[in-house]
């Protein structure tokens, strides 16, 4: 593969250890434990209904948080060079789940998916893990290789692997990750071009010839027809949205968490937060994922080495790109897709997973040029 354009930048190949950036690291911590009090919030109506404990998924997600954590400072402090000996067994680990979570005997199925895998009495969603592990093993590969087709045999089979769950949302997210390091490590515009033609293709039919998501897309193009139907989701949300007015209802007095609005605690939390806190609320959270993702940009661009520069890049574009997929669905700017808003969202992979990616972010953050 012949580079789109020369590298004139020159790197630092032994960096010394500094600081981390104390600013990723407090928006980070801010973002967890506000996601902590929004699930406790917005979940506790469906606790009460389906266990009898309105702290049932609050209790989860904590525990989730505790581990996330844990990971998250253990990898401030793993050398990110040491990740790139570990795709191979990423990688592995990412097929091998990717394959058990479609077996019957292995994946559950739930909301019309099989997304989950069974291990021990909790679950783990693999699509999770294909997202760090495809973010790792693009950094490494474009960092030294030349041919393109092995990639994109491996990117092709992983795509492939998440849409048999199905999960589009989850496909075109991890798409649209690859266009950006790839994009970042030099892709030539025309490789660009074909790339983006065939995936727009691919979505378009498989979205044709999907009855729930042409619903979906037929519905964000008109969101007022089948109000009791395939409307109802986008309709609840506008109406949270639009109830919270300038300053919100107040903390913990969301009308539409008493069962009117879906998957309140999961896609649709951030409903909550602009019901609760207002546009003041929500437009404050939107700042600081402004902010969270500035900073990881920043990192990028200081990068000691073009491995930590993709892999710094990789894992901004992942909260950036998962953030507007899930906002902009909130707000009736794109189809929903059933993207959870990282750190917020209830769900324990999720958050285990972003939290050990922007772990590496503050490694790399630990060694950048100055």
């Amino acid at each position: 593969m012949k580079r789109g354009r020369k590298k004139t930048r020159k790197y630092n190949l032994k960096p010394a250890c500094h600081a981390p950036d104390w600013w990723l690291v407090g928006l980070v911590l801010l973002l967890s434990v506000f996601g902590l009090i929004i699930v406790a919030n917005a979940s506790a109506v469906a606790a009460f209904r389906d266990f009898g404990n309105k702290l049932h998924y609050f209790r989860l997600q904590f525990q989730w948080l505790i581990l996330g954590l844990t990971a998250f400072a253990a990898a401030c402090f793993f050398p990110y060079q040491k990740w790139r000996k570990l795709v191979p067994l990423l990688l592995f680990l990412t097929f091998l789940s990717l394959v058990l979570v479609v077996l019957p005997k292995f994946g559950f199925r739930r909301f019309g998916a099989r997304r989950w895998l069974n291990l021990g009495g909790f679950s783990f969603q693999p699509a999770e893990l294909t997202k760090l592990s495809f973010i790792t093993y693009l950094a490494a590969y474009l960092t030294k290789k030349e041919q393109v087709w092995p990639l994109l045999l491996v990117s092709g089979l992983i795509l492939f692997l998440v849409m048999l769950q199905p999960d589009l949302g989850t496909t075109l997210i991890i798409l649209a990750i690859g266009f950006v390091v790839y994009f970042v490590g030099g892709m030539p515009w025309w490789q660009m071009l074909v790339l983006g033609l065939g995936a727009s293709l691919g979505s378009f039919l498989l979205i044709v010839f999907s009855p729930y998501r042409r619903e979906r897309w037929l519905t964000f193009l008109d969101p007022q027809r089948d109000p009791l139907g395939a409307s109802y989701h986008i309709r609840q949300v506008l109406i949270a949205l639009g109830s919270g007015g300038l300053f919100g209802v107040g903390l913990g007095q969301s009308r539409q968490k008493y069962e009117y609005l879906p998957a309140v605690s999961t896609d649709s939390i951030f409903a909550v937060v602009a019901e609760e806190l207002g546009f003041a609320g929500a437009a404050a959270l939107v700042l600081v994922f402004a902010f969270l993702i500035w900073r990881g940009i920043r990192v990028a661009q200081l990068a000691p080495d073009h491995f930590a520069q993709l892999l710094a890049v990789g894992v901004t574009a992942w909260v950036a790109l998962q953030t507007f997929i899930n906002l902009a669905a909130m707000v009736a700017l794109a189809p929903l897709t059933g993207t959870p808003l990282p750190f917020i969202s209830y769900g324990g992979s999720s958050l285990l997973l972003i939290l050990l990616g922007m772990g590496i972010l503050v490694n790399i953050s630990r060694q950048t040029l100055s």
